[in-house]
């Protein structure tokens, strides 16, 4: 072969190597154009249909649907206390199509308690808090307490004879938060769920529960006396009851919320579309009467802020953990 033929067939060979440069770019140019979302999006609630998160789940996929086109569709994933449905998303691809509507347990109450395959902090991008619930500090009437000062002279007068209702890890971690803020000896009776504890209530077998407005009811009829709500502001639905820092224990709030996430490394234009959609859903006054209805109060963050707020909570939750030597049994 000559020196032509070589040269002649060098060029041939880079000119293959740069048109399929090209097409490479031009491919990767479309995709990069392609719009979000251009197929159906998963996003999965880490507990059981019909829970709060569940409903708050589809609240808002039902209106992400209607207003980017594409079918957001809610999954369930229970078990391991939320964990198994976070690990879920915290694992999958980071491209949008699988996002995660939880509640603070699994991202900044677990991780205290339990070891996780996964870093929260590390392995989800929040995208948007969505709604924030408080819990009512409620007493038997026959309790000789007219506010949180009184229960805690009258609990410290008798220790080991109240008994709390921890019907969930929360309001177990809950209870703990208040003996330890109160230097109190107060009992936890555990329940499977809200309802129950509820109706331990009404049987008197607990003295004191932490509820999440569920028993609305028995409060507004006098069953049960409403001392005090944890959440950091009053609620719009019991807005006469103080707040436990209203009521002199400064700084100890306890508090829940629903939330939205994407696995780390989704690209950040898709997380502002999110958060964007859903604040303008939040507003919506539909919305927010449903959220109501359900004890929540409408929650709109940036990403930044509800990363703030995921790293405060953990950090509070940990030591709440740390100070009461809380344990579970899994």
């Amino acid at each position: 072969m000559n020196l032509f033929q070589c040269t002649r067939q060098y060029t041939r060979h880079l000119s293959a190597i740069v048109v399929a440069g090209v097409l490479a770019a031009a491919a990767l140019a479309a995709s990069a154009q392609t719009p979000y979302p251009s197929r159906p999006v998963k996003v999965v609630v880490p507990i059981s249909a019909g829970s709060g998160t569940d409903v708050v789940a589809r609240l808002v996929a039902d209106r992400l649907t209607k207003a980017l086109g594409q079918p957001f569709v809610v999954e369930n994933k229970p078990g391991a206390d939320g964990a198994i449905g976070a690990d879920f998303v915290a694992k999958a691809s980071p491209d949008g199509y699988v996002l995660g509507a939880f509640a603070a347990s699994p991202v900044v109450m677990n991780p205290a308690i339990f070891k996780l395959p996964f870093d929260p902090i590390k392995d989800l991008a929040p995208i948007t808090n969505m709604a924030a619930l408080g819990l009512v500090l409620g007493i038997q009437p026959s309790i000789p307490a007219k506010n949180v000062a009184e229960l805690v002279a009258y609990a410290k007068a008798n220790p080991g004879k109240l008994n709390y209702a921890a019907g969930t890890t929360f309001f177990h971690l809950a209870g703990e938060l208040f003996k330890h803020a109160t230097d109190t000896d107060i009992v936890a009776i555990p329940y499977n769920g809200t309802a129950p504890q509820v109706t331990a209530m009404l049987s008197n077998e607990v003295q004191v529960i932490f509820d999440p407005f569920v028993g609305l009811q028995h409060f507004k009829s006098g069953r049960f006396r409403a001392l005090a709500v944890t959440s950091a502001t009053r609620s719009s639905l019991m807005p006469e009851i103080p707040t436990l820092q209203e009521a002199g224990l400064n700084g100890v709030v306890v508090d829940t919320w629903i939330g939205m996430f994407a696995p780390a490394g989704t690209p950040r234009p898709i997380i502002n579309l999110l958060n964007a959609e859903i604040t303008k859903i939040i507003a919506m006054p539909e919305v927010r009467a449903r959220l109501a209805a359900l004890s929540y109060e409408p929650v709109q963050t940036t990403p930044e802020q509800f990363a703030t707020q995921i790293q405060s909570d953990t950090a509070r939750w940990a030591k709440t953990v740390k100070d009461s030597n809380f344990t579970v049994k899994k």
